[in-house]
């Protein structure tokens, strides 16, 4: 756990510029995935928003552990530790 935490802090400045545009932007999703979900709260009137407002929050969490883990990959590549 020390290792990951120490290679978060020891990124590239342009990886980690990457990875916080990217996390911004699965904030983003996952804010409107709820968004969607409160709209299904509060209508219902459709399951299909549901399922939606569900596979949005989903992709959200999906993408930001790629943006992070990735992150790290590429930077160990670009430091060659890897």
């Amino acid at each position: 756990m020390k290792s990951i935490i120490n290679s978060l802090k020891n990124l590239d400045k342009l990886t980690y510029k990457i990875m916080k545009y990217g996390l911004k932007i699965c904030f983003g999703i996952c804010i409107l995935s709820i968004l969607v979900l409160l709209t299904y709260e509060t209508i219902s009137f459709s399951p299909n928003l549901y399922y939606i407002g569900l596979s949005l929050f989903k992709l959200s969490l999906i993408f930001s552990i790629e943006f992070i883990i990735c992150g790290i990959v590429v930077d160990s590549i670009k430091k060659q530790i890897i």
